[in-house]
């Protein structure tokens, strides 16, 4: 099963790269937002598998988008990739994500990071 993914950051560039990157290691981008509202909404619409999250962004930044994303999807897992790599930034985004990335080595770390979430089972909900 290829895993969906979700590309959220509000530079083009960035979104680029990265799906360039993804398609390059044969994952699956299901779509992509600039901003945590547009990240929502196309969770919804597309229900990833996983939703690659920048942090700051304009309109909802990637925390208060990721507490929602959990909230209405919770087997989707959200991987927070920034260039924010500070221990307080990534003790704040602990409870909210299954990995943390930082820009400057996304090159080399962000698929062995995705590889391993592909062996994680979904965990059920409590419904």
């Amino acid at each position: 099963m290829s895993l969906r993914i979700l590309i959220v950051d509000d530079h083009l560039r960035v979104r680029t790269t990265l799906r360039e990157l993804l398609d390059w290691h044969s994952f699956q981008v299901c779509g992509d937002a600039k901003d945590g509202k547009e990240a929502i909404e196309r969770v919804i619409e597309l229900r990833p598998d996983i939703v690659l999250l920048d942090i700051n962004m304009p309109v909802m930044d990637g925390i208060k988008a990721a507490s929602e994303i959990r909230r209405i999807s919770p087997a989707t897992k959200i991987v927070f990739l920034t260039m924010h790599d500070s221990a307080a930034i990534r003790q704040a985004t602990h409870v909210w994500s299954h990995g943390f990335v930082s820009k400057s080595t996304a090159g080399t770390e962000l698929i062995p990071l995705l590889n391993r979430l592909a062996e994680i089972p979904d965990t059920p909900s409590d419904t």
